[in-house]
């Protein structure tokens, strides 16, 4: 990091997010926001309900959609299920992960360190993909050759290896289009009032909820009385429910500290969980959040916005990354590879019967091609395309079915 990216990044004047170097690439922020505010990795960050909620819910519905891999002939794609790309995206990564385990361990470093890297492992004859293996993107550090290609160096203990950009498959948060801004890095401040939030309410709690307070008594103590009260009721302060306190010659408690709700903390931890939801674009709802809309009043209208604004950018980054990197270029010229978003209706059957019946009514799918995504068999006649016949030609109003009757 250079001199002057050190100076103008702590007076506001520019810094790593969307500087263009050569060399190793970090694109985190030179400066915090909060001064002294404490760098969280993904394992105390994790630790926090609102943040592993958020990730959790990001990370299981990418990795839930299905990659379909099509094959193009003469304008027409149709699903090819005995390709290497379809065995490798669809079924199988590698021998040791299913594709949903794959994509949210992918998930995971993408959301929290920014980038998301996977080797991928190719037969020295064609060059196709053969399996792709996730690599911890606190391990990989890519660096930038004077040439302008791209070298990732992955550290596992004390080996280093190597890997060409051709062979690693990159996936990006917004940042300079070489390497993704790290969101734990950029949510310090945020991260850090949650800790401090849950710091409180732990000590707080972890007393049974007893504050501080005093002992008072009308008369004047020597050391020895005021050492022995000291001794006999200091649970009150700390909390013990477990005994009966009988205060004697007046002897009155009054508590110092302010309760819970005075403190405003429980407040203050629910809007923490609203701004961490905005961090991750997340609707709070969606990761049980109380405050908010409930589940079945406007919960379809949340979870559609969820899928649109949210989760569909993250498929059309997932598809060209994988378009660009892992496939060939002869693959790229015959096949296509898509996230398959009609699975996000498969808990619903009334909304899926209604698309079917939409489709087949209006000729737009067959009767067959629709019992297919049901995993039902076809049956005899069930690929004829239909439609209503009052969807006939304005011109023939009147004529379909119509018979002339001669009763001369």
């Amino acid at each position: 990091m250079s001199v002057w990216t050190r100076v103008s990044g702590l007076f506001g004047l520019g810094g790593q997010a969307l500087a263009v170097r050569n060399g190793a690439q970090y694109s985190g922020p030179v400066a915090t926001l909060v001064a002294d505010t404490p760098r969280l990795g993904p394992d105390h960050a994790l630790q926090i309900s609102a943040v592993w909620s958020c990730v959790s819910r990001r990370a299981s519905t990418v990795a839930s959609l299905p990659f379909f891999v099509y094959t193009n002939s003469g304008g027409l794609r149709t699903i090819d299920r005995t390709s290497r790309l379809w065995s490798l995206l669809h079924e199988s990564p590698n021998r040791r992960m299913t594709p949903y385990e794959f994509w949210s361990t992918m998930m995971l470093n993408h959301d929290l360190r920014g980038n998301a890297y996977a080797r991928i492992d190719r037969d020295p004859r064609t060059g196709e993909a053969l399996s792709l293996w996730p690599m911890p993107a606190d391990q990989v550090e890519m660096t930038a050759l004077d040439d302008g290609s791209l070298v990732f160096l992955y550290r596992v203990g004390d080996d280093v290896a190597a890997i060409a950009e051709e062979n690693v498959l990159h996936l990006k948060e917004m940042g300079n289009g070489t390497v993704g801004l790290p969101r734990l890095e950029y949510m310090r401040a945020t991260t850090g009032e949650a800790q401090a939030a849950q710091w409180q309410a732990n000590r707080v709690f972890g007393s049974s909820g007893k504050p501080t307070g005093v002992l008072m008594v009308d008369n004047v103590l020597k050391k020895e009385q005021r050492e022995q009260l000291q001794a006999r009721f200091s649970e009150m302060a700390a909390g013990n429910t477990a005994r009966l306190y009988v205060l004697e010659a007046n002897m009155k408690y009054q508590q110092l500290s302010l309760s819970p709700e005075d403190q405003e903390l429980l407040n203050s931890r629910r809007f923490m969980v609203e701004e961490i939801c905005r961090w991750f674009d997340v609707p709070p709802v969606l990761v049980h959040h109380s405050n908010v809309t409930t589940w079945g009043s406007g919960i379809e209208q949340i979870v559609d916005g969820f899928h649109k604004f949210t989760i569909r950018p993250l498929l059309v980054s997932i598809e060209q990354a994988v378009r660009k990197r892992v496939m060939t270029a002869a693959q790229r010229a015959r096949v296509t590879c898509e996230v398959n978003l009609d699975a996000l209706l498969r808990a619903s059957l009334k909304d899926r019967m209604a698309i079917y019946s939409s489709a087949v009514q209006n000729g737009i799918k067959s009767r067959n091609e629709c019992r297919q995504l049901e995993n039902d068999p076809p049956y005899d006649g069930g690929d004829v395309f239909t439609a209503q016949s009052n969807l006939a030609p304005i011109t023939m109003l009147g004529q379909t079915g119509a018979t002339h009757v001669d009763e001369s």
